[in-house]
C-alpha cells in the first residue's frame, strides 16, 4: 500500500539540478508566479529561452489552432509548418538547408555529425576532428560535453569522445594553430553564455572565418543562446561581418516550447542524405507551429528595435550601477545576454535577488547574468534596478 505522505515529501526527480527556493505555477510577459501566489520579475527568460516573454500570445494562439488539427506525425511524410519554418530561417539567414531536432544539444550533436560525415563523404577527407574553446559550453551529451571545453561540466564522464580539441578563445595566436590542425570543422560561440557572458572579438572572429574558409575548415556558430534576437538581430553571427558554413539554434526558437535546428549552406548540407541522420519528434507540426510564430514576429514586428533601445537603456543602469556598488567590477555581453562581472560569489547575490522577487542567474562563480526578455519595457528594467539595488546593498552589508 502507497503511503501518499511519504511519496509527497520525498521528490522521485533525479538530483540533477540545484534548485532555487521557486516553484513558478504561470507566466505571463516579463513575470511569473510562483505557487504561493507571489509576483517575480523574471530576467531569466528561461535561461534566453522565452525571448518574446511568457505565454507570448502571437505563439499561444498558433500552438491553440495546431492542437485542433495534429500533434505529430513521422518525418517519413511532408509537415507543411516544417517546411515553412525551413524556408523562413533560410530566407532570413546566410543558409539554405535545416534539420529539426528538439534541443541545443541535439542541434550541436546534428552539427558535429554533419561536419564528420561532410568531411568524410564529400571531401574524402580522413579528419574528422572538431576544434572548440575555452570556456565553451555547447550541451551536455557526451559529445556536446565533450565539445564544451570546461573542466567542470566532463568531470565524472571519461572516457570523453574522440576527436575534440580545444584552443583559447579571442586568442590570434590560436588560429596559426588552427591552419596546422586542419580539422574537419571549428564550433564556437560568439557570446560565450554559460563561459561568463564573454563576447568574441570582432577582428578575430573575422580572422578566424578567414582562416577556416583558406583552409576547407566548416565554421560552425552555437546561437542556441545568442540567437532569436537574443544579441540585437536575429542571429548574432550577422554582427560580425562573418557567414558560418552551419548555425545551430534552440532555446528561443520555440518561445519555450522545445524546438532545435541547425542551418546550414547548400555544400555543407551535402553531408546529410536519407539514412544519415533523424529525429522522432524533431519539427513536428506543434514546435513547428511555435517556432514560425516565434521566427515571424521577430522578423516582422519591432520587437528587435525594442531589444536594442532597452539594451542601451540597461547598459546605463548597470553604468550607475557599477559606481554606486564596489561589488560590481564590470559589465559585459550583447544585446540583452548581459553579464555584471562581481567580486563575490554570484549566486549570493541570485539568493539575495530572490528575496526581493527578482529572478537572474550565474554564468560562472564571478558572473551574474542577466537575460530579459525582448519585449521588455523601461519601467521593468528600472524596477529590476530597484530590486537588484536591494540584494546588493544585503551583499555589501554582509560582507
Amino acid at each position: 500500500m502507497v503511503n501518499n505522505t511519504t511519496v509527497s515529501q520525498i521528490s522521485s526527480i533525479m538530483a540533477t539540478y540545484s534548485r532555487f527556493p521557486v516553484t513558478p505555477v504561470k507566466g505571463k510577459g516579463s513575470y511569473i508566479w510562483d505557487d504561493q501566489g507571489n509576483q517575480f520579475l523574471d530576467f531569466t527568460s528561461g535561461i534566453a529561452t522565452c525571448n518574446l516573454g511568457h505565454v507570448p500570445d502571437v505563439v499561444k494562439e498558433k500552438l491553440a489552432e495546431q492542437l485542433e488539427n495534429l500533434w505529430h506525425c513521422t518525418n517519413l511524410y511532408h509537415i507543411p509548418n516544417q517546411e515553412k519554418l525551413a524556408g523562413l530561417l533560410a530566407a532570413n539567414s546566410c543558409g539554405d538547408k535545416v534539420f529539426f531536432c528538439n534541443s541545443g544539444a541535439e542541434a550541436n550533436e546534428a552539427a558535429i555529425k554533419l561536419a564528420r560525415r561532410y568531411a568524410n563523404k564529400v571531401k574524402g577527407s580522413e579528419s574528422s576532428e572538431v576544434v572548440t574553446f575555452s570556456q565553451s559550453f555547447h550541451g551536455r551529451t557526451l559529445a556536446t560535453l565533450t565539445a564544451t571545453a570546461q573542466e567542470k561540466i566532463q568531470k565524472g564522464f571519461a572516457p570523453l569522445m574522440p576527436g575534440f580539441s580545444y584552443l583559447p578563445y579571442n586568442d590570434f595566436e590560436a588560429l596559426e594553430v588552427l591552419k596546422t590542425k586542419n580539422p574537419a570543422a571549428v564550433l564556437l560561440e560568439l557570446v560565450q553564455g554559460e563561459g561568463g557572458v564573454i563576447p568574441a572579438d570582432k577582428e578575430w572572429a573575422g580572422k578566424l572565418a578567414q582562416v577556416c574558409k583558406e583552409n576547407g575548415i566548416l565554421l560552425m556558430v552555437d546561437e542556441i543562446q545568442t540567437g532569436m534576437g537574443r544579441t540585437g538581430t536575429l542571429f548574432a553571427y550577422q554582427q560580425f561581418g562573418i557567414e558560418p558554413d552551419v548555425i545551430s539554434l534552440a532555446k528561443g526558437l520555440g518561445s519555450g516550447f522545445p524546438i532545435g535546428a541547425i542551418i546550414a549552406k547548400e555544400e555543407a548540407a551535402k553531408g546529410f542524405e536519407p539514412g544519415s541522420h533523424g529525429s522522432t519528434f524533431g519539427g513536428n507540426p506543434l514546435a513547428t507551429a511555435a517556432g514560425m510564430a516565434t521566427v515571424t514576429h521577430l522578423v516582422e514586428s519591432d520587437v528587435l528595435k525594442n531589444a536594442n533601445e532597452m539594451a542601451v537603456y540597461l547598459d546605463e543602469q548597470f553604468e550607475s550601477l557599477k559606481d554606486k556598488f564596489t561589488v560590481i567590477k564590470e559589465y559585459r555581453g550583447k544585446g540583452l545576454l548581459k553579464g555584471l562581472v562581481v567580486e563575490t560569489n554570484a549566486s549570493d547575490i541570485v539568493q539575495k535577488a530572490i528575496a526581493h522577487n527578482l529572478l537572474i542567474l550565474t554564468a560562472g562563480p564571478n558572473v551574474v547574468r542577466i537575460l530579459p526578455p525582448l519585449t521588455v519595457t523601461k519601467d521593468e528594467i528600472d524596477e529590476f534596478v530597484i530590486k537588484l539595488e536591494k540584494a546588493l546593498q544585503g551583499i555589501e552589508k554582509g560582507a
